[in-house]
């Protein structure tokens, strides 16, 4: 007996990702339980982007000191 399918194998992963979104768009307005702004997610992904790219622009530095340390030992 084959799975049940509600409407395809194609179509069944899209609306779950879409019903989890909407869910979390909601739980996020809600009056009755919306979070602090600071709290929200579109505030961690600002955070986390910020972080990332501070760490991708020390990392330049960071190899330039490596290699620098690294010609000092050799001479």
């Amino acid at each position: 007996m084959p799975p049940p399918v509600l409407l395809s194998r194609g179509i069944d992963p899209l609306l779950g990702i879409f019903t989890g979104c909407l869910a979390y768009y909601l739980y996020e307005t809600n009056p009755r339980t919306s979070l602090p702004a600071d709290q929200r997610l579109a505030a961690l992904v600002q955070w986390k982007w910020a972080k990332w790219q501070r760490e991708r622009n020390d990392r330049p530095v960071a190899l330039e000191t490596e290699a620098r340390a690294q010609d000092m030992k050799g001479n």
